[in-house]
């Protein structure tokens, strides 16, 4: 028996407008059919409905993460400053961290993740390597502290995430816990009904020697990803990487200074020596962790700030300013170049050794031509830093990219040794010697892949939900005032009694058509509507994402519903 849940009793007021500050199809739709409402900025209420959806979700997760052996714990959000700075970041995170103070004046953080809790805990209750290997998980409200929350629940200062850490002794056993987190991620986002894709990723501030993301595609993306349409490449784009075959420093003549007054531009200067911009050479002031770097890329590129902070994580990277300028005479404005610069510099590797370039030449007004990679300059790292675009060769195979969005649904990483060399978690070998342990983190965003899910189902008339993580399996509808609402009340209680989960939109003074937009908006997956037909004994049945309508004697209505849900 399934519980039978009353629209005329359910906590739930549906809108005919779009919220006024919605930017993206699930914030309007999960607002407007009453899943969530906004409590404050980037902070959401789960209404009943939305509950519904969200529990089953975690439920899909939870049933995958105990069939590969996952253990669930509930530890504190609420944490204290301590092993965060042993980490190091509790100033890593900077700004995103949410900080408080207890009536004593100890510092506390609500946690982000939790790597370092977890690692603790193991670090308590595990001694030997016959504890190992473990695999613990949770589902819990995580905290960060966004500059701008946006796009409803996609990008919220408060969500629900599930976080599952893995424990082994050598890096074989990390490997296999990997693979066993990345098939249940295939097995969780195929069961929630998510078209989804692996991408390499950056590890960034996490760390670690490998690093996926599962992404869903969906135009309301925050991230950017490549399809190589040839190979199985994929790869979120800041994890693209280019190869560019070095060449040769003595086939270019010698480097030559060229007057171009008022060119502070690589389009001005492009214009005034009628050459390409891609001929140039562009040299980006950024400061890392307060030290003026620059960043070179080819004048027709531009530098993604993004993947650059990806790279050099956790160091803090942020644009130089006019008054960085000041008591620097080397560094001029607008003509800068990398040959005799002296400050650190970095490059995209299509800035290869043997390549010349129309640069900077560190005075007023003046460039300079066949200033050549490795002869004029040196790169001190190379890094994949310039924003992909669609047709850059694929680096396995070398065909055109393609470039689509992306929402981020989950994200795993091999985290080595990093938080078991912070907090010395040893076990006793078999060798009689103690073993540092190695770890995996693995995260699933489970308030965002209900998000992700509305982007990818929804149409012109609300949502779409997959049967499995629906609020329920079928929206019975009263239409009518006569034998409608016994019948429609007899039809919604057998089929509860059969384990169906029904919704009842048993509401009175509401006319039809409302009901129905309702039924739309809300979207069940499958709508039985009892109306002019009713005295017939016959029903509507309607499959909500394709449309199809159908109309069915009573126990032939009710046994396929109770087929679609089994």
């Amino acid at each position: 028996m399934a519980p039978l849940q009353r629209m005329s009793t359910t906590l739930l007021r549906t809108l005919r407008e779009d919220p006024a500050d919605a930017e993206t199809a699930s914030h309007r739709l999960l607002v407007r059919a009453g899943y969530v409402r906004r409590t404050s900025a980037g902070m959401w209420t789960w209404l009943p409905l939305g509950k519904k959806v969200l529990d089953n979700v975690a439920r899909i997760v939870r049933e995958e993460m105990d069939a590969i052996g996952g253990q669930e714990v509930l530890l504190p959000a609420l944490l204290p400053k301590e092993p965060y700075e042993t980490s190091g970041r509790w100033k890593e995170y900077g700004d995103e961290l949410f900080r408080l103070t207890d009536r004593k004046g100890a510092d506390y953080l609500l946690g982000p993740t939790h790597e370092e809790i977890f690692t603790l805990t193991v670090k308590d209750q595990c001694a030997s390597y016959k504890d190992l290997p473990v695999i613990l998980y949770q589902i819990q409200t995580k905290y960060r502290d966004e500059a701008r929350p946006r796009s409803g629940v996609l990008r919220a200062r408060e969500f629900q995430m599930k976080d599952s850490y893995s424990f082994d002794i050598d890096d074989e056993g990390l490997a296999a816990s990997y693979r066993l987190h990345r098939t249940a991620y295939q097995r969780i986002f195929a069961r929630l009904g998510l078209d989804h894709r692996i991408v390499s990723a950056v590890s960034g501030a996490m760390g670690g020697s490998a690093s996926e993301e599962f992404l869903a595609p969906a135009a309301a993306g925050e991230d950017t990803f490549v399809d190589c349409p040839h190979c199985d490449y994929a790869a979120n784009t800041e994890a693209v990487t280019t190869v560019v075959a070095p060449g040769d420093p003595a086939a270019h003549a010698p480097a030559e200074e060229l007057p171009t007054p008022d060119t502070p531009t690589i389009d001005t200067l492009a214009a005034h020596l009628g050459v390409p911009a891609s001929a140039t050479l562009k040299n980006l002031l950024v400061k890392v962790d307060g030290e003026i770097t620059a960043v070179g890329v080819p004048g027709d590129r531009e530098v993604d700030l993004g993947k650059l902070a990806e790279h050099l994580a956790p160091a803090v990277v942020e644009l130089v300013t006019a008054e960085d300028f000041t008591g620097r005479p080397d560094l001029v404005r607008g003509y800068v170049g990398p040959q005799g610069l002296g400050i650190p510099y970095l490059a995209d590797p299509r800035v290869a050794p043997g390549t010349a370039w129309i640069t900077g030449a560190n005075k007023p007004g003046t460039h300079a031509r066949n200033v050549v990679c490795g002869r004029d300059f040196t790169v001190d790292r190379y890094l994949d830093v310039v924003v992909v675009r669609p047709g850059d060769p694929c680096p396995r195979c070398g065909a055109g990219l393609e470039v689509g969005r992306a929402i981020e649904i989950g994200h795993i990483f091999q985290l080595g040794r990093k938080y078991a060399d912070a907090f010395a978690l040893d076990v006793l070998g078999p060798e009689g010697k103690p073993v540092r342990v190695t770890m995996g983190s693995y995260g699933i965003g489970v308030s965002r892949v209900v998000a992700a899910l509305a982007e990818q189902t929804h149409d012109e008339a609300g949502l779409c939900w997959p049967r499995e993580i629906a609020p329920a399996d079928v929206h019975v509808v009263a239409a009518g005032k006569a034998v409608q609402p016994e019948l429609a009340e007899t039809i919604a209680k057998r089929l509860a009694g059969d384990g169906v989960r029904v919704l009842l939109d048993d509401r009175t003074g509401v006319s039809a058509g409302v009901k129905f937009a309702d039924a739309e908006l809300i979207g069940v997956p499958t709508i039985l509507v009892v109306g002019r037909r009713a005295p017939d004994g016959v029903v509507e049945l309607k499959d909500r994402r394709t449309g199809e309508r159908e109309e069915l004697p009573v126990d032939e209505a009710m046994a396929r519903v109770r087929a679609a849900g089994a």
